[in-house]
């Protein structure tokens, strides 16, 4: 939950930075590489764990993965 307050705030600064800054290209590359690159990274990694500790809960009880797309014969 926290997360996404902190994302969503750090993605308002980094627009404002972006519209601020003296050129189009430079507001775009402003808004890309300070703005989505790291919040890209940051969730990419932030799901990533999540995905795991769920498998390993899952695992843990003893419950299939559902990894397995074909159906039983």
């Amino acid at each position: 939950m926290y997360l996404y307050i902190i994302a969503i705030g750090w993605a308002y600064v980094i627009l404002m930075m972006a519209v601020t800054a003296k050129s189009f290209v430079s507001g775009v590359l402003t808004f890309f590489f300070l703005g989505l690159l790291p919040l890209g990274i940051v969730f990419y990694i932030t799901l990533k764990r999540l995905k795991r500790s769920r498998m390993a809960a899952q695992q843990k009880l003893g419950q299939p993965d559902r990894a397995d797309t074909q159906p039983d014969q």
